[in-house]
């Protein structure tokens, strides 16, 4: 995905948009886009941070590097200063060069620790990640933006998301700077719309501080967490606040193609500004758990949306294995079911009768794995395993948080009779 983010005003649904319009259905292997329908908020991309000074950034008098990232609202934002002249150093006075260097070390994946151990306070964990998170600068003829960062190899493959890099347009020149105020150049080892991640690589620098990756699956609602990034170009600042959700449906944009991005959110009250895309969201023992990418706007008019306490990451368990592939040059793959759905709010039977709210099957696709196990148009799903289905958005982040072979039990309902059916998830990787 190479677009730009849209205007605000062309993703505010009109007062007549249906939750049952045909036209939205959703196909889930790749899905097109969603289009909410939440009359109390504004859905729209954060619109752009002023571009930042072209100065290089000061030293930190730490090792490693400060972040910056971008949020959009429900939806995909650009990078932060996009369409402003970000003019910065395009390289390091005298950068070293790992090569295939054996020292190379790589991101930790950690259980959250158990016990009586008393997590350490904000300060601790910021002078832990600080060093883990960088600056991403991205410019062309279209214009720069800016985005963050986190290290993933002390040769310098860095993790981030995709509409980060994908801001200023293809053939783009992209720059890392770091909390120390170095800065190298950098180029794209793989980028994945469909979970809006990426993976770059930092040219000739060695001996950096990977992250310690943690399992966003061990979070619970009310946890402390740690955002950190460049809202509005301040480097390396550093917000707090508490998960205040999982598993939030999250729909924030699709490409030309109709392919949306939609994934199973934390949502955080920690503020999340443009500027602050592409950063990590960490537990207090400073263990990345999900990717800051996202925030709801108030409906500004302006178009000048910031935080207002409802910030999204993407967690870092369900895009972990495409991180993988990325970094190893391969293409990312997803698990899919087969099927287009839309929202359900259908009432079955007579009037008066239970409304059955899920994803309704409007198509199955022809040797589907859905349709091997028996699902029907006019079905609606409304659980995978133990996960409660409200709607189209819903099915296709649970989905989107397995992978191809995995094996899930299907429930849905049919002619007012719940059903459930097993089945082993397909793979849109192309042959």
């Amino acid at each position: 995905m190479t677009q730009t983010p849209r205007d605000p005003r062309d993703q505010q649904p009109g007062p007549e948009t249906s939750p049952y319009d045909e036209t939205r259905s959703y196909d889930l292997g790749p899905q097109p886009a969603w289009t909410p329908g939440d009359e109390t908020a504004a859905q729209a991309p954060v619109p752009p941070a002023p571009a930042a000074a072209p100065t290089a950034p000061p030293a930190r008098g730490r090792k490693g590097f400060a972040a910056a990232v971008v949020a959009a609202s429900l939806v995909v934002g650009g990078a932060a200063g996009f369409g402003g002249a970000a003019a910065w150093s395009a390289l390091d006075d005298d950068p070293a060069s790992s090569g295939n260097d054996p020292a190379v070390t790589t991101s930790q994946v950690v259980d959250t620790p158990e016990g009586e151990l008393e997590p350490g306070s904000v300060q601790d964990v910021a002078e832990t990640v600080l060093p883990s998170v960088v600056r991403i600068d991205v410019r062309s003829g279209q214009g720069g933006g800016s985005g963050s960062g986190i290290v993933l190899s002390s040769d310098g493959q860095i993790l981030t998301n995709e509409h980060v890099i994908a801001a200023a347009g293809e053939g783009a020149d992209i720059t890392v700077s770091f909390d120390d105020g170095s800065r190298a150049s950098a180029t794209v080892l793989g980028s994945d719309p469909l979970t809006d991640t990426a993976v770059i690589q930092a040219e000739g620098v060695e001996g950096l501080t990977p992250a310690t990756i943690g399992k966003s699956e061990d979070l619970r609602v009310g946890q402390a967490v740690v955002a950190i990034g460049s809202p509005f170009g301040l480097d390396a600042t550093v917000t707090s606040g508490i998960v205040s959700a999982l598993d939030r449906p999250v729909g924030v944009a699709s490409d030309a193609s109709g392919d949306a991005t939609i994934y199973p959110a934390i949502q955080t009250d920690a503020a999340i500004n443009p500027g602050n895309s592409g950063g990590p969201l960490v537990d207090t023992f400073g263990n990345v758990v999900g990717i800051n990418s996202s925030i709801r706007t108030s409906g500004s008019s302006s178009g000048a949306g910031g935080s207002i306490g409802l910030g999204f990451s993407i967690p870092i368990d369900e895009v972990l294995p495409i991180v993988e592939q990325m970094a190893a040059g391969e293409e990312p793959t997803h698990a899919r079911l087969g099927i287009s759905v839309s929202d359900a709010g259908i009432t079955e039977g007579q009037s008066g009768a239970e409304a059955v709210i899920g994803a309704l099957v409007r198509e199955v696709g022809e040797d589907s794995t859905a349709g091997a196990a028996g699902l029907e148009t006019g079905d609606v799903v409304v659980r995978v395993d133990d996960t409660m289905i409200t709607g189209s958005d819903s099915l296709v982040a649970t989905i989107r948080s397995y992978r191809p072979g995995d094996t899930v039990t299907l429930t849905f309902v049919r002619d007012g009779e719940e059903r459930s059916v097993e089945l082993e998830l397909d793979s849109d990787a192309t042959s």
